[in-house]
């Protein structure tokens, strides 16, 4: 695993500045720097060395120095397509996935990405025809931004890493802020940073002569196909064992992350790994430690675990805004921070559970009685007009029910977090930052491609193009990497998405709100019931109760007095609602930290328009010897 950073620009390029942008991303690869430079292009490569330890270094070039690779990720079949390329006349120096992505765009073109079975981007500079190709993975495990300022184009593993660019400009992105404050995470594909754009998931590009062209290579579709209930689980079994193996191809040590859930708990079983890692905090209810812990012992495997204090949670939060890159007001991303930090001790790699709820349905969310969808069989007059009947009804069982299954799922579902509806982010925005886009205008695309889709799979489908890479994906690669952690992510597979994208909707959950029912079933060889039924719980973050102690509501109250929060919101506004959330008027906990997640993010990259001193991270973990 790695960071890349660089540019392409008419005027040469200064390998100094090269050398800072690389620096600020050297926390993804503390094993190694490299650097290529030539009179229009230049690249940083900061090496977390997985496979071929000695042979691996990048920038990679082809032996005549045409082809300049950089990449950062894993490629699962990559001694396959080597065997492939032999056969065709290529010849390999070393015996890393790298030359193998490098090997196959000298043989394939633009069309090597859809060869690839992993996480991946990457760029390869054209010398010949001074042209730039980048690419990033079907799922969006391994993130890509890009920019273009004046004559320079940008494209780096993260945004901070453009900073040190003397023709780089940093400005606020003001559309984004509304529609982060509804969804936790920033949902355009712009950035919080104006003109810095996300590379989308299963997209290339070409850069050349000042023009940047992008292009779709592969698209997540579900095409559900009817199958035994037994059968598919056997099936869903067998391809997750298969790419559990080949997610553990590496020359250092493979660990595995595990929390109380069937998510992460199958895919240790299934690796077995000589450790495993848990984290929780304090608090009683906030813990899951103890599963964890249970389930090791109950199979044989070793357990790590780490329990998280109140003070440890909210003194790391600047840095948790630094490494994230944009505002993220996810509250598991704190304990994922502290997880990677304690695995990355020992290890240089970890398998993980992301990806199965959006795969197979494990979402409450996504739960619908038999009821509720033989109901929205019946015409949408009826049920509209039954709706509007029930609404001017005094409050009776059943009125919600009539109500909301009156609404196209596109009306009402905006992914796993609706934090702030339109009216109330607009009652506490300052008017520059209202208006603009609504939360719909975002997830309309999305519908629309789906549209003849039943309800489950239209939530998927969004959420597995929103919220799995701009939330999941992206905490995972930001708060792994901030530790020079290698997170390897099972289900995300194109040999799991196979078998995933067949399995019909009624198959996937029961009337008793049992979600991803195969992948259940499929555990039932490999898991004892006890985890197999556990209900999802995530990262559970006390969050609500510290809020409610007088030294946290003081810290909150602190950061929403200061003089830069006026810029952006009402502060008397923010202020009512941390005191009706202080004396236990209402719970305000999930908007209070959106919007105070913002404001720590602000002061990191802005400190010059807060008052605040530049924002120094943290030092990465030493690993045991």
């Amino acid at each position: 695993m790695c960071g890349i950073t660089g540019f392409v620009s008419r005027s040469a390029p200064d390998r100094k500045v090269l050398e800072a942008m690389g620096n600020t991303i050297r926390h993804r690869g503390p094993d190694g720097e490299g650097y290529y430079v030539d009179g229009h292009c230049a690249i940083a490569h900061h090496r977390l060395s997985i496979i071929d330890l000695a042979g691996g270094s990048q920038p990679m070039q082809t032996a005549d120095g045409r082809y300049i690779i950089a990449y950062n990720g894993e490629v699962y079949n990559f001694q396959e397509l080597r065997k492939e390329l032999q056969a065709q006349g290529r010849t390999f120096a070393t015996n890393s996935d790298t030359e193998v992505i490098l090997q196959g765009y000298a043989q394939w073109g633009v069309h090597v990405a859809e060869r690839l079975r992993g996480m991946f981007v990457f760029v390869i500079w054209d010398r010949e025809k001074q042209e730039l190709y980048g690419a990033r993975d079907p799922f969006g495990i391994k993130p890509m931004y890009y920019a273009t300022m004046g004559d320079t184009f940008f494209f780096g593993s993260e945004l901070k890493s453009f900073l040190p660019h003397p023709a780089f400009r940093k400005e606020l992105n003001k559309d984004a802020l509304k529609l982060y404050l509804t969804f936790q995470y920033s949902a355009l594909t712009e950035s919080f940073l104006k003109g810095v754009y996300r590379l989308l998931p299963g997209h290339y590009f070409l850069h050349r002569d000042g023009c940047t062209e992008f292009y779709h290579f592969a698209q997540l579709t579900f095409d559900p196909h009817d199958m035994p209930l037994e059968d598919r689980a056997k099936q869903i079994l067998e391809t997750v064992k298969e790419s559990v193996k080949a997610h553990e191809i590496s020359d250092v040590e493979v660990g595995s992350f595990l929390s109380g859930g069937i998510d992460s708990s199958l895919i240790a079983a299934l690796s077995r790994p000589d450790k495993t890692y848990s984290v929780g905090f304090e608090r009683e209810g906030f813990n899951e430690t103890h599963e964890a812990e249970a389930l090791c012992k109950e199979i044989g495997l070793k357990n790590y675990s780490k329990v998280i204090t109140a003070q440890e949670f909210f003194d790391i939060l600047p840095a948790i805004q630094y490494f994230a890159d944009e505002p993220n007001a996810n509250l598991s991303t704190v304990p994922l921070y502290f997880l990677s930090r304690l695995a990355s001790q020992d290890v240089k790699v970890v398998l993980s559970g992301e990806g199965a709820d959006e795969l197979f349905a494990g979402y409450e969310l996504y739960h619908t009685t038999k009821l509720f969808r033989t109901y929205k069989k019946l015409p949408k007059g009826i049920r509209k007009a039954a709706a509007g009947v029930a609404k001017k009804l005094p409050k009776f069982h059943g009125q919600g029910f009539l109500i909301k299954a009156s609404k196209d799922v596109r009306e009402y579902f905006v992914g796993q977090a609706f934090i702030f509806d339109e009216d109330e982010a607009e009652q506490i925005l300052k008017p520059e930052f209202q208006g603009g886009l609504t939360w719909r205008d975002v997830t309309a695309p999305y519908f629309d491609a789906v549209q003849d889709q039943d309800d489950l799979v239209q939530m998927q489908y969004l959420d597995l193009h929103l919220w799995q890479p701009l939330d999941i994906l992206r905490k995972a690669d930001r708060m792994t990497m901030a530790n020079a952690l290698e997170l390897r992510v099972p289900y995300l597979d194109r040999e799991v998405w196979a078998v995933a994208r067949d399995i019909p909707s009624e198959q996937k959950m029961t009337g008793k709100m049992v979600t991803k029912v195969p992948l259940r079933e499929a555990a039932k060889p490999v898991l004892p019931d006890e985890w197999i039924n556990r209900p999802k719980k995530g990262f559970p973050v006390p969050f609500i109760a510290w809020l409610r102690e007088e030294k946290y509501y003081n810290w909150a109250k602190d950061i929403i007095q200061a003089d830069y929060t006026a810029r952006f919101f009402d502060q008397k506004a923010l202020l009512d609602m941390l005191d009706r959330h202080y004396s236990g008027k209402s719970k305000e906990h999930r908007k209070l930290y959106t919007v105070l997640s913002f404001l720590i993010w602000y002061r990191v990259y802005f400190p010059e328009e807060c008052g605040a001193e530049p924002f120094v991270p943290p030092e990465p973990v030493r690993r045991r010897a």
